[in-house]
């Protein structure tokens, strides 16, 4: 555990993790301007996490800035985005005129579930000593589709859409878009717990072959 956070906390001042850090800041900021109705200035600052989120990779491997610390950084800020998204989302959507969509609002539970899910397993495999492992394209995949699929409802989807007058997403479109996401970000999960299993089966024979040994 000691060598771990050792290796975290090496070079970890650098330009990628302090980008790393303004995203993590920017979750709070982007919850408050949402629930205060203000959805361009909302879409906004989810526009400028996603730039630093694209940049710190590109500088982190440029000026070879890449450290444990921002390999562990980088998906905390997306998760926590994510789960802030599906937050407000959820909220405002149960409160719906819409019957159907506040009837479906409980779609964005399963963005949430898997989020905690993902957190607790990542805290869980850092405490047994083991680094979690990065992601994968599945996840790059589900990611993106959730951030397009997100924005597009903030700018376009009923009763909250902030260009609404101009075009409005039909609920079921919306559903629709909402439950790719979803199908695609499960697929992600299941797609990542092999490689978790292989890691945790490891450390546990070769914690078995130490002990044998002793």
């Amino acid at each position: 555990m000691k060598k771990i956070l050792k290796e975290y906390f090496t070079g970890a001042l650098t330009v990628p993790n302090l980008l790393s850090f303004l995203r993590i800041i920017m979750v709070p900021v982007f919850a408050v301007l949402f629930v205060k109705g203000y959805y361009g200035y909302s879409v906004l600052v989810l526009a400028l996490s996603g730039l630093s989120d694209f940049f710190d990779g590109k500088i982190a491997r440029r000026f070879n800035q890449v450290s444990a610390l921002g390999k562990m950084l980088d998906p905390i800020a997306d998760k926590l985005t994510q789960i802030t998204l599906a937050i407000v989302l959820y909220w405002t959507f149960s409160q719906a005129k819409d019957s159907l969509i506040k009837a479906f609002s409980w779609i964005f539970l399963v963005f949430l579930i898997k989020e905690a899910v993902m957190i607790v397993g990542g805290a869980a495999m850092i405490a047994m000593g083991i680094k979690p492992s990065a992601a994968e394209m599945p996840g790059k995949v589900a990611t993106f589709a959730f951030y397009l699929i997100m924005i597009a409802i903030i700018v376009f989807g009923p009763e909250i859409g902030m260009l609404k007058n101009v075009f409005t997403l039909p609920p079921v479109v919306m559903i629709v878009l909402i439950s790719i996401s979803a199908l695609l970000t499960v697929f992600a999960f299941c797609s990542y717990m092999p490689g978790v299993y292989r890691q945790v089966k490891g450390r546990n024979n070769g914690e078995s072959e130490e002990a044998d040994e002793g």
